[in-house]
């Protein structure tokens, strides 16, 4: 393997791509490659296989699916390309990414497969064709084994966080689906870090590859306060006016959106209620440019909604905020977002809008600024009518204490004099009238509150996995005692106390696979990790029996997560999750005589 050190890259242009591409990438807002980036993307251009050893965050994603986009042939309706990812969440982010750099690409198609969705959209979107395919290892597996997908024509197979496929106990099954790929293809690996089982992986199906080791970049961001308000149960146009109306000293904001069209959309929209607003792209000339920038410094603007590319060297000292949006593709991209606020000494505020499946970013945007970001609790109907009530106030004392009020108060008189009416009465309907283009009250009522996001830093929670082997203590092999007895095989004992894991109370759930499926404990792990967010120090003692299993879960668990469970399936069979009654051996289970095998996989 031969390895190389990051060197510095001007434009994308330099890499070799395609100029649609290269449109396409102008118009998401990409202005200059990662480190990742521009030591990969020549590499995968010329079909070698590669090492690319890099943190979550870096851009790698775009390094390994540019290359993709330019070796597909799009009149070839079959699978050239293979991307295994270790979660669903992955899974979809990455086939979203691709999707956006096919915008210059009529008729291409990509294809996540994941557990957890029905098989039948899955059968049906790959008899129509898919030029790449996108999956978890077990529902891949699943697709080959049934003959539903064919990699005759596969090109480049990419491994995306290898570590944490091992660290899940999918290495097994990944090996098992590179063994049946074509003899001649291209492969890629990415990995956070290189374990010996990956090293070995690598050296076992990976010709001569070139091998890239990028050293992640931190940054400290101390002067500015950071909080993420969870994507959930609001539009984020409402979730963004309530928090701009009742963030402590509020003075001028830059918005960060992901595309030229989202500036002036959002630009617009709060400009109709009420904002000083003004988008800020790529398609503005240098004048315009120069315009709104002044124009924000001088107070004429509160607001600018701008991409990557056209906010850089904005330095506008009354910035007093910046709002993630759209959360950025790399943590070098948030660094220099949050860059715009908390400049000539001042504190400044990052706001980060952050759905459920990007919770993975949110971390390596942690693990870069080097400091925790606080959940932002959205301010409820009554705080932002508080506010706007505090506000209306203040104004209307700051013109009682201007002169000349002389001429208003005679007609306030006379109003009240012919319409018999108190003068109370005329200045509560002065009062709402001035208040229509900005209503004190808002109407509807406040979404439910939505739970906290999984993080593993806080006992109890159903956090993002942990660094720990995910399967220590756990072992894959079947018993072999000579005796005839009839107990489950368990797999484990709950370690609480050791990990850290909360001391709360457990429930026992029957599911419907077992041995007699050919299912291994990591398989029912794996399931629901993946699937409900779970993490592997919150699974209890696991028991195999022929027909069914039993595993134990944490008492209370969002219903999110308890309908997903529900919905999977292991080997492709529905796990049909409920609580276990009690019965040591359902009946018509066969009697475990401890000679059984697991079934091999063919």
């Amino acid at each position: 393997m031969s390895s190389t050190e990051s060197t510095t890259t001007q434009s994308f242009a330099d890499l070799g791509l395609s100029d649609s591409l290269l449109k396409t990438l102008a118009d998401i807002g990409y202005e200059t490659p990662s480190p990742i980036q521009a030591e990969c993307i020549p590499v995968l251009l010329q079909g070698r296989d590669l090492i690319g050893q890099a943190q979550t965050g870096t851009g790698k994603t775009a390094a390994f699916a540019l290359p993709l986009m330019e070796q597909i042939d799009v009149k070839l309706t079959k699978p050239q390309a293979l991307v295994l990812t270790p979660t669903r969440e992955l899974a979809i982010q990455v086939a979203e990414a691709l999707q956006s750099y096919a915008k210059n690409l009529p008729g291409f198609h990509v294809l996540p497969i994941y557990g957890g969705q029905s098989y039948t959209i899955q059968l049906k979107q790959l008899s129509r064709g898919a030029h790449i395919v996108v999956g978890t290892p077990g529902r891949v597996m699943d697709h080959l084994e049934r003959k539903t997908l064919n990699l005759d024509n596969l090109k480049t197979m990419v491994l995306d966080e290898a570590d944490e496929m091992l660290r899940m106990g999918f290495i097994d099954d990944v090996e098992w689906i590179l063994e049946r790929t074509p003899a001649q293809h291209q492969t890629a690996l990415f990995s956070a870090t290189m374990p010996e089982q990956i090293r070995r992986v690598a050296q076992k199906y990976l010709v001569e590859p070139r091998e890239i080791k990028i050293k992640s970049a931190t940054a400290t961001v101390a002067a500015i306060r950071q909080v993420y308000w969870q994507v959930s149960g609001m539009h984020k146009l409402d979730a963004l006016t309530r928090i701009l109306e009742v963030e402590d000293k509020f003075d001028a904001a830059i918005i960060f959106v992901r595309t030229k069209n989202s500036t002036v959309e959002l630009a617009d929209k709060l400009s109709a209620r009420g904002y000083a607003a003004a988008a800020l792209n790529g398609d503005l000339n240098q004048q315009m440019r120069e315009r709104v920038i002044e124009q924000l410094k001088s107070g004429a603007l509160d607001i600018v909604v701008a991409t990557d590319v056209a906010a850089r060297g904005i330095d506008v000292p009354r910035v007093s905020h910046v709002v993630n949006y759209d959360i950025p593709y790399d943590t070098e991209a948030y660094v220099h977002r949050i860059g715009r606020t908390g400049r000539a000494g001042r504190t400044g505020n990052a706001i980060l809008f952050v759905a459920p499946r990007e919770v993975s970013m949110l971390r390596s945007i942690e693990r870069a600024t080097r400091q925790p970001i606080a959940p932002l609790t959205l301010p409820s109907r009554a705080d932002v009518t508080n506010k706007r009530v505090a506000d209306f106030k203040a104004g209307v004392v700051e013109v009682l204490n201007a002169e000349g009020l002389d001429f208003f108060a005679n007609i306030v008189s006379q109003i009240a004099e012919e319409q018999n009416v108190g003068a109370e009465e005329v200045a509560a309907a002065l009062a709402m009238m001035a208040q229509k283009g900005k209503p004190l009250q808002i109407p509807g009522e406040d979404p439910a509150p939505s739970r906290p996001m999984a993080d593993s830093r806080r006992p109890g929670s159903f956090g993002e996995r942990d660094s720990k082997p995910r399967f220590e203590g756990r072992s894959d092999k079947p018993r072999t005692e000579s005796s005839g007895d009839s107990r489950p095989r368990f797999e484990d004992k709950p370690r609480r106390a050791s990990s850290g894991a909360p001391t709360g109370d457990m429930v026992r759930y029957r599911i419907d696979v077992g041995r007699d499926h050919g299912v291994q404990v990591k398989d029912i792990v794996g399931a629901i990790a993946n699937e409900a967010g779970i993490e592997s120090r919150f699974i209890g003692r696991i028991a195999l029996y022929d027909e069914s299993s039993t595993v134990e879960l944490p008492a209370g668990m969002p219903k999110e997560a308890d309908n997903a469970l529900k919905r999977t399936r292991v080997r492709g069979v529905p796990i049909n999750m409920r609580p276990d009654e009690g019965d040591a051996r359902p009946e018509g289970e066969r009697k475990f005589d401890g000679e059984r095998k697991f079934k091999k996989r063919v």
